[in-house]
């Protein structure tokens, strides 16, 4: 089927054929033609000079600035609205500025957590104050010392009350800097739970229980590599403080404190010649069962040893 015809307003040469314009607007120039008269190139040099100009460029960029650290503060303030526990049933909160300064270089947060790009990352944990889980909150202070790191403390709905000392857990209220200025948020919500449980990814991540298992992930983020063999055995250590030192018999315990009486007269601590988690969650478990006491010669010099780090005699004051 043919179609209709339109004359060409070009030649083969590239001419522009004469073409009838409407008279009734006015003509412009022809836009896409480079400039090469020096006015042109005047008016180019006046504009880039023009203080003006200047000016309009840096309050744009205080603005994007000033909307950067605002996107920061809603992000934040959505996950912790988005957490479940942290809800309107509060009824004490507490929150203090970073625990100590920051005199160790931590590792690598968005490696090993992933890249939030303009949010704290924020580790929410429930725990039940009739048996407060002591190894997270030497770990907390850890972690202060390597990060700078927003600490709250909240009270759930489901608990009557809390001690004053668990209240106070992270320490005293002190001047609050931006939220955006923090590494990470650490929020530790009295509740009746059976045991502790911590969300990290709220979106993505399911609930990690357990103090062992919440123990291993905060220690994780001091970045420390270790073999299978050392893995293993600090793994080892972690499942039998919590399982037998807390959970076991009498004889259980017995059986543990020969283990680990054995273990530190070859080593300073319970897996090699540094502090891993097994000895914070084991110094933990020997603290609330009242075993400590109890403990032979060699775990008593490392008890000793763990209570001269002030983490572990900050949280001795918890249990006076």
């Amino acid at each position: 089927m043919p179609m209709y015809k339109v004359r060409p307003f070009h030649r083969a040469s590239g001419e522009v054929l004469a073409a009838q314009l409407p008279t009734c607007m006015y003509s412009l120039p022809n836009l896409h033609r480079r400039a090469s008269s020096p006015q042109v190139g005047a008016r180019e040099r006046w504009e880039e000079a023009d203080p003006s100009l200047q000016a309009l460029e840096s309050r744009q960029e205080e603005i994007l600035k000033r909307l950067y650290e605002l996107k920061s503060t809603v992000d934040g303030l959505s996950k912790m609205i988005q957490t479940p526990d942290a809800d309107l049933d509060v009824t004490h909160i507490i929150q203090t500025d970073e625990c100590s300064p920051l005199t160790k270089t931590g590792a690598d947060l968005d490696l090993m957590l992933g890249k939030d790009y303009g949010a704290l990352k924020d580790i929410v944990i429930n725990a039940n104050p009739s048996l407060p889980p002591l190894s997270l909150l030497v770990l907390h202070s850890l972690l202060c010392e390597h990060y700078k790191i927003l600490s709250a403390v909240h009270t759930h709905s489901s608990v009557k009350s809390v001690p004053e000392n668990l209240l106070k857990c992270f320490g005293e209220q002190t001047k609050q800097q931006p939220r955006h200025e923090y590494q990470l948020g650490f929020t530790l919500i009295w509740k009746d739970v059976p045991k502790p449980q911590m969300k990290f990814s709220i979106q993505t991540m399911c609930p990690i229980e357990g103090e062992g298992n919440i123990a291993r992930f905060l220690f994780s983020l001091f970045g420390h590599k270790y073999n299978a063999v050392t893995s293993t055995l600090i793994d080892s250590w972690v499942d039998t403080a919590i399982f037998q030192l807390k959970g076991g018999s009498s004889k259980e315990k017995g059986a543990v404190l020969r283990s680990m009486n054995a273990a530190l007269g070859k080593t300073a601590w319970l897996v090699g010649n540094e502090l891993t988690v097994a000895d914070v969650v084991a110094w933990c478990a020997l603290q609330q069962t009242g075993s400590a006491n109890a403990a032979p010669a060699n775990v008593q010099k490392w008890m000793k040893s763990c209570e001269n780090l002030a983490p572990f005699s900050s949280v001795l004051k918890l249990l006076k």
